[in-house]
């Protein structure tokens, strides 16, 4: 993130909070979905999503980075959290709550795309 907040915290800016919900709907929606069929699969694929982006980062995109990877790496991490909350909320949940969820993530894929030019001029 560029920029700093009013308490030095982070700035919020759009993408920031559209990226946030969606990896949010994506915890919630991907073991809701997997549940049914494997309560194991249900916890792996939340903890595969929260657990990847937390290891593997772009240095300059994160405070900090336990694993460096170049931003390609951190852009399809990004693609799969929109993935995984668009088909598990079709799975999952009702009509228009899917639908919420795949504006969400399509917005969320426009607004993506300064920081992702930054990620791959970076490499």
């Amino acid at each position: 993130m560029s920029g700093k907040g009013r308490a030095g915290g982070p700035k919020a800016d759009l993408a920031s909070v559209l990226r946030f919900a969606t990896e949010l709907c994506a915890w919630v929606a991907t073991p809701w979905a997997l549940a049914g069929w494997s309560v194991a699969a249900a916890v792996a694929g939340v903890v595969l999503l929260i657990g990847l982006p937390t290891v593997f980062a772009t240095p300059g995109d994160k405070a900090q980075v336990m694993v460096p990877v170049p931003g390609a790496v951190t852009i399809a991490l990004v693609l799969l959290q929109l993935a995984a909350a668009v088909a598990a909320s079709w799975a999952a949940w009702p009509l228009w709550a899917a639908a919420a969820v795949t504006v969400l993530a399509a917005a969320c894929l426009v607004t993506e795309r300064p920081r992702w030019r930054r990620l791959l001029a970076a490499g």
